[in-house]
Formats: C-alpha cells, structure tokens, sequence
C-alpha cells in the first residue's frame, strides 16, 4: 500500500562524516577540542489566558549530550517557557512536546496547540493563510498550568550531531529515544525540576517516542512520570500499513471513513451513531469477512459491500472488486472524484482539485500543502522576532536526512505498546490521555485504541488510567477553533488530575 511514514518528504540517505587527524598509536594524541554550543537566549513574554495575564521567561538554547568520555554527541535545540510567578517549582509541572515524522520539529505543537503563540490559520483550518503567514497570541495555550518544553530530535530543527559523531547513531527508535531520555535527564538536572510533576507529549510519530520514553526514563534513570499524552498518534505500526493476508488496516480506518463521509454530506444522519456503527461493524462482520478471504460466500460478499458502502458512501461494486479491502489513498482519491477533488490525508476535511481526475490514486495531500508553508514562515518568523534566535544553517521544520531510519523490527512491526504498559504496570500513578481526530486519514484513532486494547497481560488498573478524546477535525484538530478550544479545556483536566 501507498502509505508512506508520518510527515515524511522524500527517502535521503543520511551521510556523515568522520574525520579523524592523525593516528592512534601516537602517546601524545590530544582528545577533540569541545565545542561549545551557542549562549542560550532569554526573554520575557506574556500571554492572556482565560482573560488572566500569565508572565513567562523562554529561553532558546542547544543543549549538548556528551558520550561518557565528555566528548560532545550531539547539540538539541530546545525552547522552553516557565511561568514567573511561582512560588514552589517542585509543584509547578513541566511537560516536554515532541512531534513525529520521524524527521520532524516540534513546530506544530509550539505554534498549533501549546504554546503562547499559534499560527494565525483562518476558518475552520481548511483554507491556506495569505502568505507570508502570522502568528497571534495564543489564548488556548497551557502555560497557565504547566512549563512547556519543545525539543527537535537530532537532525531535525537545528539540533544537529556534533562533528565527531555520526546522525546516524541518532536515526533510530531506539537510538532516538537514548538520545531523547538523555536530554530531558540533562534539562530536568539543570533546571531543578526532579521534584516536579512531569509529563511528555507526542504527536504522530511522537506517539512512539513518548512510549518509549516512558518506559526507558523509569528503568534507565528513576524516572517516573506522572501522565503521557499520545495527540493523533500510534503505538503499533500494524494498523497503518497492512501486508499479504493482513487485513487489520481495513478495519481500524473504517470508523474515520464514515466520519469523513459524514463531513462531506455524502452520508446522511447522526455523526456519532454512524462512526458508532461503523466501528461495530469494523470489529465484527467486516474483520471476519476479511478473515475469511476467497472462502467468503459470493452473497455474504456482496452483503458486506452494501453495508460498507452505506457507511463510506463509495460505489458497493467497486468495494466488491476491491475484495472489501478499502485502501486509505484510494479512499481519499474517490470519496469526491464526481466533483474532481481529492480530501487530504493528515486532515480529510480539506478538499482540493484533483489534479488528474483519473488517477486511482490522490497526487497530493491538500492539509498538508495547507499546513507546510504557513508553519514554517510563522516559526522563522516567530524565532527571529520573538525569540532572538539567529542560526546560519537551515531549519529542518520537515526532513528526509534522517532516513534511513533503524526500525529494529526485523520480520516484524514497530510496535511500542508493551513498552508503555510496562511503565504504566511499574508506575501505578502513570495516566495516559490520547487525543484522537475524526477525520485523521494519517493515524486514525481506531489504530491506537485497538493497540491499547491489546494490553491484555495489564491489570484493569492500568486501562482504568486511559482517557480518550475525539475531535471532529484531522491529525492537527487544533487547526480547527472548536477543537483548539476543547482541547485547552481537556489538557486542563487531565493536568489537574480529573
């Protein structure tokens, strides 16, 4: 199937050098001359919340691991706000936000969601800004209750390997998630935050970061957390991307095809009972259709065809030549082919011009050309005038330098659940909020819920610790002012411990 790697661009290998002067065997070798990351930067900011003015400082800074030697690994080029009236920062929260790719920045949770700035996006979020793209106050952001943390993995934003380490010893889920855990130990460290409550957001891929992260920060060095959030995520690549005889991926999209045709007027009724309906079906007479494969008696075939076409409003004789199987692209590509548009794939709301009308498949994903160009104006834009940062080389808002990517998943899916049930067994006090859109074409939620429902060896304790929520728009729901709105009100609650 055609879907490709959350936010990924193009497939670049990564190529490093490794320059080394001399030879070993000489006694007087000097060890590499540190270098020192660029002086962090600060500044005092404000934002209005909830009509209460919070006061801020934000540093912009590199913080640089160092291998057991002292000799420098790598520069993370991270920007944090802390709130300036508080009095016990061992009660102050601070949460770290990640996004995915893997490659790309924590642009989009720093302008969209949570920081006191957001990208100025006009409507609902499904028409492109006037360029060049602004950014406005934000006044959904959650600094009221928590430091906020955003920090680019190696090669992405500025974050770069230092010069006698290779970005491919970063380029890894593993590897990312060492290199990750290293940081937020060193930023915890520095700032003084042991005793603070902590919590990690991951985005899209982030998902597998902080499930990661949240196993690995508890065993490798004592740290517990007290919430993980997983935002339009995945824990189990299986329900992206299915395989000869591997039919799950039909089933987990079919609940956000419903919502999608619901959106678009193609079907017609109660939103929620239709989606309700459509994930019945999906866990029920449809996965065992698709089990049953060519022994599938021709009447039930067609019968199965009817029910999916109600649900998805596509045509049932192609459902039925298709086999039932109802690809993601090729949904996106005929859900409006009769009005020559195709619907994005990150938000599916988003409906552009087809381009080529009669192609099988969508030449381009329209919330994504939406979203691109606006975030990264808005972000240079913002670290320049608002932040002072000024840097020669690029910033990798999106990147394909960090490919080829190390799955360590050989003959098998990534699949980072159990890591996260493991930290949530060992950490009583660990919750897990996920946050799901209903039109994502990219991460539907009903992929995470199936690997969440997969914790079968978890106590009823740790699912009692899961809250989900649901959003009407797509992967970034918080393009969309309803959604950014509730979203605040459910990051408050799970903050507050409700």
């Amino acid at each position: 199937m055609r879907l490709i790697l959350l936010f990924l661009l193009a497939i670049l290998p990564s190529l490093a050098a490794d320059p080394k002067a001399g030879s070993d065997d000489k006694p007087d070798k000097k060890p590499p001359a540190e270098t020192k990351p660029k002086d962090p930067v600060t500044r005092e900011g404000s934002v209005t919340i909830e009509g209460k003015k919070i006061d801020y400082t934000v540093t912009t800074s590199k913080l640089q691991l160092k291998k057991d030697d002292g000799t420098p690994r790598a520069s993370i080029f991270n920007v944090s706000y802390l709130r300036k009236d508080v009095e016990d920062a061992s009660k102050r929260p601070v949460m770290f936000a990640f996004n995915g790719g893997p490659g790309s920045s924590a642009v989009w949770l720093h302008l969209g969601i949570l920081g006191p700035y957001r990208v100025d996006i006009p409507g609902d979020g499904t028409e492109a800004p006037a360029p060049p793209a602004k950014f406005i106050p934000n006044e959904f952001s959650i600094l009221d209750y928590t430091d906020l943390v955003f920090v680019d993995p190696v090669s992405t934003g500025y974050s770069r390997a230092e010069k006698d380490a290779k970005p491919s010893d970063f380029h890894g889920v593993n590897e990312d998630i060492n290199s990750i855990g290293d940081f937020v130990r060193r930023w915890i460290t520095e700032n003084d935050r042991w005793s603070s409550p902590k919590y990690l957001l991951g985005e899209s891929y982030g998902g597998v970061r902080v499930a990661g992260l949240s196993e690995h920060l508890q065993s490798r060095y004592g740290m517990s957390l007290n919430g993980v959030i997983l935002l339009s995520s995945l824990l189990d690549f299986r329900t992206l991307r299915g395989g000869e005889g591997d039919d799950l991926v039909y089933s987990v999209f079919l609940p956000t095809y419903t919502s999608v045709a619901h959106f678009h007027g193609k079907i017609k009724g109660e939103r929620d009972a239709l989606v309700e309906e459509a994930r019945q079906f999906a866990n029920g007479d449809y996965a065992l259709a698709l089990m049953q494969g060519n022994a599938l008696a021709p009447e039930k075939k067609k019968e199965i065809a009817a029910t999916l076409s109600r649900l998805t409003s596509l045509d049932a004789d192609l459902i039925e030549k298709l086999d039932l199987e109802i690809d993601p692209s090729l949904f996106r590509a005929e859900l409006l082919r009769s009005e020559g548009k195709v619907v994005g794939r990150f938000d599916a709301r988003v409906a552009w011009p087809a381009g080529n009308e009669a192609s099988q498949w969508p030449e381009y994903d329209p919330s994504f050309s939406l979203a691109l160009g606006a975030y990264s104006t808005a972000m240079l834009s913002y670290l320049n005038e608002k932040l002072g940062w000024d840097e020669d080389a690029p910033y990798e808002i999106l990147t394909g330098k960090v490919q080829p990517w190390k799955w360590d998943a050989d003959n098998r899916y990534v699949n980072l659940t159990n890591r996260l049930a493991t930290a949530m067994r060992d950490n009583p006090h660990l919750r897990v909020l996920v946050m799901e859109g209903g039109c994502d074409l990219a991460t539907p939620p009903d992929g995470i819920r199936y690997s969440l429902n997969q914790m079968t060896d978890s106590p009823e304790s740790v699912q009692n610790r899961i809250t989900h929520t649901e959003y009407e728009a797509g992967h970034m729901f918080y393009l969309n002012p309803p959604d950014l709105e509730k979203s605040r009100k459910d990051l408050v609650k799970f903050l507050s411990g409700e």
